[in-house]
């Protein structure tokens, strides 16, 4: 019984995986370029229901900026650990971010040779666009749920997702549960 549980978790994570919704991806015809102008962000508590630009940060970008937001201003090698990439493939992906200047180089505050990269106020204004787009996403396809089936949900995606961070040794940063929980 749990072996086929187990194969029907497997693929339903798979298929999360593959999921436009949660990682948009270029079309064909439609060229990405994180330079153009994006909708300014809702500032509001509840994710718009108009349609979201159709320039959207790629997976890669969009969760370099976050953990940058996170965790603040981080090395290439740093980055490369917590993603578990080669040094050479998030160097390649930041530098996609300092062109678009999204990011920017600074010197280590605490005196360290390697340089840092933190997220500038275009990449912070980007980032939240692209939030706001993803929330706005995920609205529409929870609009059917009942409050207390997503807030089931995301209570066992955490859990998942934490059980993962444990095993792996690399915790993502995030609000405590109590900051979290007084912010709705």
């Amino acid at each position: 019984m749990l072996d086929r549980r187990l194969e029907r978790l497997e693929r339903e994570l798979m298929l999360v995986a593959r999921c436009s919704v949660l990682t948009p991806r270029e079309r064909k015809g439609q060229a990405a370029d994180p330079q153009a102008p994006t909708t300014q962000p809702d500032t509001g508590t509840t994710p718009s229901t108009e349609p979201c630009t159709p320039i959207r940060l790629d997976r890669s970008g969009y969760l370099l900026l976050s953990r940058l937001d996170a965790e603040g201003a981080m090395t290439i090698g740093r980055l490369a650990d917590a993603f578990q990439l080669d040094v050479s493939t998030v160097n390649r992906q930041t530098g996609a971010l300092l062109r678009a200047g999204l990011v920017e180089r600074i010197p280590d505050p605490e005196g360290g040779l390697a340089r840092k990269l933190r997220v500038t106020p275009r990449g912070a204004d980007r980032m939240a666009a692209e939030r706001t787009c993803r929330q706005t996403d995920l609205s529409r396809l929870l609009e059917k749920w009942t409050p207390e089936d997503v807030a089931r949900f995301e209570d066992v995606l955490t859990r998942f997702n934490r059980e993962v961070e444990r095993q792996e040794g690399r915790a993502w940063p995030r609000e405590t549960d109590e900051a979290a929980r007084t912010a709705e």
